[in-house]
């Protein structure tokens, strides 16, 4: 079978915001294994025994893509970038619900061992930077779309700047940019 190209996917994914059932039946297989790659990308930043598994958090974030009516897809990239946003916006709820279960007396019984720190740690990280993503997104809107489309999305610097319509170069600076001041953002201004 020959694969589809860019373009063909393109039009799909717009026949499909269109209301094309078939569109999105042709696209399903095609996207799946991009999709799949994402959210293990995901899931291998969370904590070790996190209860959202690689194919519930593709699952969810089907679901949601599938309510995304009349959007103009740029691209397979544009496309992709959207699904990495809402995946990232998915482990934030559930991170966020988890934190909120803690503090409102839910109780989970997990052994008292070095594991349990380190698992809340990741989701403490996970919350910070979305955090910091938020506050990027403040001050400079395209840098932390870079952020979201190359580190969630896991998109090249090229497809980054197809979706963004900028130069290759442009977003090379911009990511560079960006990944120093969450650095700084996430560590403090010494860097500890």
């Amino acid at each position: 079978m020959k694969p589809l190209s860019q373009k063909s996917v393109t039009a799909l994914l717009n026949a499909w915001s269109e209301g094309d059932g078939a569109a999105l039946e042709a696209l399903t297989p095609l996207v799946h294994d991009e999709l799949h790659r994402l959210a293990r990308a995901y899931m291998s930043r969370e904590r070790p025994g996190h209860l959202l598994q690689t194919t519930a958090l593709i699952h969810e974030a089907y679901v949601r893509l599938i309510d995304w009516k009349n959007v103009e897809w740029k691209s397979r990239a544009h496309f992709f970038g959207v699904a990495a946003g809402i995946m990232r916006r998915i482990l934030v709820d559930y991170a966020r619900s988890r934190k909120s279960q803690k503090r409102n007396g839910g109780k989970t019984r997990v052994s008292f061992d070095e594991a349990a720190v380190f698992a809340a740690k990741r989701s403490q990280d996970f919350l910070a930077l979305d955090e910091a993503l938020k506050a990027l997104e403040r001050m400079d809107p395209r840098k932390s779309q870079t952020v979201e489309l190359r580190f969630f999305g896991g998109l090249s610097v090229e497809e980054t700047a197809q979706v963004l319509n900028v130069s290759a170069r442009t977003v090379a600076r911009e990511w560079n940019l960006a990944r120093a001041w969450l650095y700084r953002e996430l560590t403090g201004p010494q860097g500890g």
